[in-house]
């Protein structure tokens, strides 16, 4: 794994884009060659322990970290490749410090003043994009577990909501929430079987 030596990169990934249910999560990280905190890799890669722990050095020792956040009602509005291209966008202008570039894990790339490098499995070749996933992680998980206590009967801490069974069988029981993704065939499908009720 590289550090993408092209002066400041901020590497930029997402979390959550396949959930039935809360918002996808981009973040952007700016390292610093000599301040690189072990252990980062492809946020999937690691447990959630060990996930939080990478975070806490992250935030710690990298240049800037940026967030960007986009709800379910903009990714019903717009559809989940532009609504995930939009979280990228704000984590990288939330970040305080200027990169000269951006690597994005994947091929769809934002839309930013600075140039962007699309990157194929880049968590895994690129140190910064690496750290932006376990922060997009952690802070997406973080989201999930606060939405766990609005609506338990949904198992959101568990699940991430995610399409897991008991999610789907919450659906089929309560419906939707106010933050489930309406634009996703088994949420829509439950709307549909409750208004038929």
């Amino acid at each position: 794994m590289t550090a993408c030596g092209m002066g400041l990169v901020a590497g930029v990934d997402e979390a959550g884009r396949g959930p039935l249910a809360g918002p996808v999560v981009a973040s952007a990280v700016i390292l610093s060659a000599g301040r690189i905190p072990p252990g980062i890799r492809d946020s999937k890669q690691l447990s959630a322990l060990a996930r939080a722990r990478v975070f806490d050095e992250i935030l710690a020792a990298a240049l800037a970290v940026g967030v960007g956040v986009v709800p379910p009602e903009v990714i019903d509005h717009a559809n989940i490749v532009r609504a995930t291209l939009e979280a990228m966008a704000k984590a990288v202008r939330s970040l305080r410090v200027r990169p000269d570039c951006v690597v994005v894990d994947g091929r769809d790339l934002p839309d930013l003043p600075v140039p962007v490098i699309g990157l194929i499995k880049g968590d895994a070749r690129c140190v910064s994009v690496a750290a932006a996933s376990i922060v997009a992680k952690v802070t997406r998980d973080h989201i999930m577990l606060v939405m766990d206590t609005v609506y338990p009967q949904y198992f959101f801490a568990r699940n991430k909501g995610y399409g897991t069974r008991d999610h789907i069988e919450a659906l089929r029981l309560h419906g939707p929430t106010r933050i489930h993704r309406f634009s996703f065939e088994p949420v829509s499908a439950s709307l549909g079987a409750r208004l038929a009720e």
